[in-house]
């Protein structure tokens, strides 16, 4: 049996959520595979270093993924740039703590709110837009969405963002609900799960010694250490590529081993 090739050449990809972190090494990866990639974030500043980096392959919009109008444009963008849409990662989201996330008895209206829009919300109106580009084009298409292990493989001592875990246990239910709707359009819809990596929003933990001793447990592949961007970029790729193209509604945890491993404190 043929293996199956990861051909890019003739596909754009959207990355909302990605001039930073995994949006950006997910980005990179495109790019190396022949795709022409739009990335979008929040910063003039990360927009503009995204796009000096990923070369003529690619183009950076700003815009806050919150709101509407910016996953219109950055369709929109997409479709210009590549004369079709045929993926979106949405990356885009990020820890409510700041804002009064964390064990239920102390979350805040703020921290509700904000939580939910940065994680559930923008993902919502990504593939809301991607879907409708989709249905334009006469069907066909990938989405492929950021979730988190801590949406279904609690860790209470470290990581009591309850609303934060509801948030990314939604995106599972999310992404399955319009899996199963628009399977027969041929639009596939996955979520990728990953567990502690080093991103901005995992500084508090990274420079935390109990943290780290915990992943070390919880983590133990190669050695216990904390996930880099890359170690997603395949998973990334292989999902929003035709190597996947019977592949939907899925989870796929890249988690270093959390899933397995009791990481007692």
């Amino acid at each position: 049996m043929a293996k199956p090739r990861v051909d890019m050449a003739d596909k754009t990809m959207l990355v909302v959520g990605g001039t930073t972190g995994l949006g950006l090494s997910a980005a990179r990866a495109l790019v190396s595979e022949g795709a022409k990639v739009v990335v979008v974030g929040r910063s003039e500043a990360s927009a503009v270093r995204a796009a000096a980096e990923l070369g003529d392959s690619a183009r950076a919009a700003v815009g806050d993924a919150t709101q509407s109008e910016t996953s219109d444009r950055a369709v929109a963008a997409a479709v210009e740039f590549g004369g079709r849409l045929d993926g979106l990662y949405h990356v885009a989201g990020g820890s409510g703590r700041r804002f009064g996330d964390g064990p239920l008895d102390e979350v805040t209206d703020g921290g509700i709110e904000r939580t939910l829009a940065l994680n559930l919300s923008s993902m919502i109106r990504s593939n809301r837009a991607a879907v409708k580009q989709f249905l334009r084009q006469g069907g066909g298409g990938v989405i492929l969405n950021m979730g988190s292990v801590l949406g279904f493989s609690p860790a209470p001592s470290f990581f009591a963002t309850h609303v934060y875990a509801a948030s990314k246990s939604a995106a599972v239910g999310f992404t399955k609900s319009i899996a199963a709707y628009y399977a027969g359009d041929d639009i596939r819809a996955n979520v990728i799960a990953p567990a502690l990596v080093e991103t901005p929003m995992a500084q508090r933990a990274a420079n935390d010694d109990a943290i780290r001793a915990y992943i070390r447990r919880k983590q133990p592949l190669e050695g216990g250490r904390i996930g880099r961007p890359e170690d997603l970029d395949g998973a990334a790729v292989f999902l929003l590529g035709d190597g996947a193209r019977y592949v939907t509604g899925q989870v796929l945890a890249v988690d270093g081993g959390w899933c397995v491993s009791e990481g007692r404190v």
